[in-house]
């Protein structure tokens, strides 16, 4: 009876599963046993395809509806369905990706709220791959505001309530001494890039524990969207070792470890395990990237690995890269060098220090010394200006090299009087920080004053681009690091840019897993913020922008990787080997197609074989 069922369902593999089970004369299956072996032979994963090859011989039809890597929708031609056995599951209709497009802007067109069209291609990714990409990346101006900044930042609050599937690794505190095996249970085997975060600085909200998963799926969902790294290539994970947001740990829908942070040497042991779980897992050139770890930890994982991973911090590069890439394209405005600026942060955690270190490196590239660049930079935090002697100290770290002899202030507008900066810098996720009043004293000191207010999302914005242009007389160069739209003052429409990581890291990423690179230095940022800036055209300076349009983005992410290719040869920092001529063709032979491809088996002719005579067969005579 047993066999009868097990050959009525026509699990083969079952069977061998079975034999081998019973191969011992001592050992027996239940009924109940050889069912579960049965079922479980069946059941077939949710990706059904790892990697970029795919074996005809162990796909079956039904898989290209189920599996979104293989998954065309209606785009499949009635020879592939009837040939795939899929004839008949669809509708008759037959559509191109070019109409599924259309239908896709349609749809999420329909949501009046974000986080709605946020759930809607989230959907889109877990049917159809290569639609979610093609539509992201053929329609960037609308849509990395949804799966990006800022919406990204509402997702992860409420992520707890609208988690779905998979799309990531949780390694948990409770994991230590396993975290190589927990990155074995993630189905790809060919990951170059991972974005990790333990979600204690979750853009300017705080401590999101768990629920920080939006931001490395959004990050990594950029790099094959804007620099077209393959998906399965990229692994968002989160170090789950508690939060310290009573909020959260209160949420019954908080999907987190529910405990306080784990910090000191336990912390710091874990994130040393796991970062020698990745070498182990994946390779020595696999590309970490940090985001969104608290200031108090960033500097310090980037100081402690960047020599011997390969690693680099968004939050403190790509910050600065993207902010350095709009002061060299406003030097063409202002006619001034960097180095002829005096600048001023609000702010002092990992994304202003790490604008401060790249602003002075472009400072020496101009022949300015490092003490001389260093003292042209004043920083402002929560306990007032970095000085030396102020009550409160807290100027460890990078901190010390901008620490001021100067009296001890408090008042930033102040500060701002009487140090006169020509470039006024957010990055303290303090909205509406720049008041009229200190965006007044900056026009008043500066015929074109430079105002970056950073943070995001658009709410911890220091200032809005309204209030910066009618504080100055229409006279500023603005930058933010939220969108905000277009703002009408003295018979003039300023289409502000904004100073978005994602212009950075995706192309810095492609250089980087192309060229197998070991380690990542400083001057690969610079090198991008330049790439960036060149991409600025004149017309888009006129309209007030110190970038290009985001719909430029796999444009710029072309040229950073060329950059950072020629870069890592130069230096003997690329281990792919041999070196190749025409880098700008080798980087696009690496690239991830967003077009469907035929989802039929590759077919080919032999030549004819000739006849050859064949000698009679011999029985052989088998003996007793």
């Amino acid at each position: 009876m047993l066999a009868r069922q097990v050959i009525a369902s026509g699990a083969s593999t079952a069977l061998k599963s079975i034999s081998a089970a019973t191969a011992s004369p001592k050992r027996s299956l239940s009924k109940a046993a050889i069912t579960a072996i049965v079922q479980q032979q069946q059941t077939r994963d949710y990706h059904e395809v790892t990697g970029d090859i795919i074996s005809p011989s162990m796909i079956q039809g039904i898989d290209h509806l189920r599996d979104p890597r293989l998954n065309k929708g209606l785009a499949f031609t009635l020879e592939e369905r009837q040939t795939l056995g899929i004839h008949g599951l669809q509708p008759a209709r037959f559509k191109s990706q070019e109409e599924q497009l259309e239908l896709c802007r349609i749809s999420i067109s329909r949501y009046q709220e974000d986080l709605n069209k946020y759930l809607y291609l989230v959907d889109l990714q877990d049917r159809n791959e290569k639609l979610f990409f093609k539509l992201i990346s053929e329609d960037v101006e609308k849509m990395m505001p949804i799966v990006y900044t800022p919406t990204v930042g509402l997702a992860c609050q409420k992520f707890g309530l609208i988690y779905r599937r998979p799309r990531g690794l949780f390694v948990t505190i409770n994991d230590r001494g396993y975290v190589y095996e927990v990155l074995r249970n993630w189905p790809e085997h060919d990951v170059r890039a991972i974005v990790v975060t333990d979600g204690e600085r979750i853009l300017g909200l705080g401590d999101l524990g768990a629920c920080g998963m939006g931001i490395p799926v959004g990050k990594l969902a950029l790099y094959t969207a804007l620099a077209g790294i393959p998906p399965h290539q990229c692994l968002p994970i989160v170090i789950d070792v508690g939060t310290n947001n009573q909020d959260l740990l209160e949420d019954p829908l908080y999907v987190g470890l529910r405990h306080k942070r784990v910090s000191g040497k336990e912390y710091d042991d874990f994130i040393d395990e796991f970062m020698e779980a990745v070498v182990k897992r994946y390779g020595q050139n696999t590309l970490i990237q940090f985001e969104d770890f608290g200031n108090h930890n960033a500097f310090r994982f980037l100081d402690k690995y960047r020599d011997t991973y390969c690693t680099f911090n968004d939050d403190i590069q790509g910050t600065a890269s993207v902010a350095v890439a709009g002061l060299l394209a406003s030097k063409r405005i202002t006619g001034k060098k960097i180095s002829e600026n005096t600048f001023c942060f609000l702010g002092a955690g990992e994304a202003a220090i790490g604008i401060a270190d790249l602003v002075v490196k472009a400072m020496q590239a101009e022949g300015c010394g490092l003490q001389e660049a260093r003292d042209k930079i004043w920083l402002f935090d929560i306990d007032g200006l970095l000085a030396k002697g102020r009550p409160e100290g807290r100027l460890g770290g990078h901190k010390a090299f901008y620490a001021k002899d100067h009296r001890v202030m408090k008042n930033f507008a102040e500060l701002i009087s009487e140090i006169k900066p020509s470039v006024l810098i957010g990055a303290s996720a303090a909205g509406g920080a720049f008041t009229p009043e200190i965006l007044q004293t900056m026009a008043k000191n500066n015929a074109r004053p430079i105002i970056f207010a950073l943070s995001n999302p658009t709410s911890k914005a220091e200032c809005t681009a309204q209030a910066a242009y009618e504080n100055t007389e229409g006279r500023c160069i603005f930058s933010s690091g939220s969108p905000f739209p277009p703002v009408k003052y003295g018979g003039k429409t300023f289409s502000p840019g904004q100073g978005n990581n994602a212009y950075i890291f995706p192309g810095v990423a492609l250089g980087v897993i192309v060229t197998g690179t070991h380690h990542i230095p400083e001057d690969i940022f610079l090198i991008a913020a330049q790439a960036v800036a060149d991409h600025v055209s004149q017309d888009d300076l006129d309209k007030g922008s110190l970038y290009p349009p985001l719909s430029a983005i796999r444009e710029c992410s072309l040229e950073i990787a060329v950059g950072v290719t020629k870069y890592a040869y130069e230096k003997g920092l690329a281990s792919t080997y041999p070196e190749p001529q025409d880098k700008l063709a080798y980087i696009k032979s690496h690239l991830y197609n967003f077009n469907y491809e035929s989802a039929m088996p590759v077919t080919w002719k032999w030549p004819p074989q000739q006849e050859a005579p064949k000698r009679p067969i011999t029985p052989t005579k088998l003996q007793a």
